[in-house]
């Protein structure tokens, strides 16, 4: 059964935030401000169990999604996060399992997470400059870990590895070129996301955005490159293909070119909230229901009406000098 929401788009892709901590404290998600030592983390007895998380998945597949990704957070925090894979695997109708990361732990687990079914990893890293990538992470992590992880990810056959670079002006647009020529050619898809206005801790502002337009630009100066075809209806990056045959690039414009009108993807949070936005403020709480032995016909119409009742569109309508509403972190719901 397929369920359409208010403005006729239905659902096709599930993100399941399976932790909200992370080994991180990048600058424009987990600010160490903020999210510091006393940051009230959600205790584990609160997290959904790996059961309720994939019973939960059954039905919301049944309602139309084809594609699951886990995030985070972290996601490679949770425990024994390759038994959950394991567990969706044969979940019918999931065409895609996939997980992001930030890839500090990908090397030791990609094995254990392909033999336990995953198709892909996307990987998150802003730069490949040692110096740049401690002062943007604010940790003393080592970029070559990250680097470690792809490989390995690569080598166990969860491809293709994409990785997606946040860009900051003034911070690190001047690594833009060389990121390019980094993965260029290695079957690894790099994409470019522009800086967004997420949750309520980076004090975003336009002039921190560098277009999807200027982004292009630097690339095919150096690196000539050809528009692709979309993989699927609702793809958020725009494909460009290297015109000497090295492989392919993604931007994804959410800031100028917005694509509320194609999105088809609801986000479960680590305590069992459904967010049909990324800017959403409040979710529907499936838990809940859960603790209080709902059967699947009730759980099935709690994701129904939350579903069915949305109509979310925030980048289209973003406005820079409006007010700050209270929203969600992405740090708690995955990007």
């Amino acid at each position: 059964m397929d369920v359409h929401d208010t403005l006729g788009r239905p659902l096709r892709d599930l993100r399941v935030s399976v932790t909200d901590r992370c080994n991180l404290r990048c600058t424009y998600c987990m600010p160490k401000e903020v999210f510091g030592g006393n940051f009230p983390f959600l205790p584990r007895h609160d997290l959904l169990t790996f059961e309720q998380i994939t019973r939960l998945v059954r039905i919301i597949t049944s309602l139309g999604a084809t594609k699951v990704r886990l995030t985070g957070g972290e996601p490679l925090l949770r425990r024994d996060l390759p038994d959950l894979v394991a567990m969706l695997r044969p979940v019918w109708g999931i065409r895609d399992l996939t997980l992001t990361t930030n890839g500090l732990r990908l090397a030791e687990h990609a094995a254990a997470l392909k033999r336990a079914g995953l198709d892909r990893v996307t990987v998150s890293l802003d730069t490949l400059d040692s110096a740049l990538f401690r002062r943007m992470s604010d940790t003393d992590a080592d970029v070559q870990q990250v680097l470690d992880g792809i490989v390995e990810a690569d080598r166990c056959g969860l491809r293709p590895v994409k990785i997606n670079a946040v860009v900051q002006a003034g911070v690190n647009d001047q690594t833009i070129v060389a990121m390019a020529e980094h993965f260029r050619g290695t079957g690894c898809v790099l994409r470019f996301i522009e800086y967004m206005d997420v949750g309520t801790s980076n004090q975003w502002t336009m002039d921190d955005v560098i277009s999807a337009e200027r982004i292009l630009a630097m690339i095919d100066a150096k690196f000539p490159l050809e528009p692709l075809d979309a993989n699927y209806d609702g793809e958020v990056a725009r494909r460009w293909r290297y015109r000497d045959g090295a492989g392919e690039i993604g931007i994804i414009a959410s800031v100028t070119q917005p694509f509320c009108g194609g999105c088809t993807r609801l986000r479960l949070s680590p305590e069992g909230k459904l967010y049909t936005c990324l800017f959403a403020s409040k979710g529907a709480d499936v838990k809940a229901a859960l603790d209080a032995g709902a059967d699947d016909a009730t759980l099935e119409e709690a994701v129904t009406s939350a579903w069915r009742g949305r109509s979310d569109r925030y980048s289209e309508q973003r406005l820079p000098a409006a007010p700050l509403r209270p929203r969600i972190e992405m740090s708690y719901i995955g990007g």
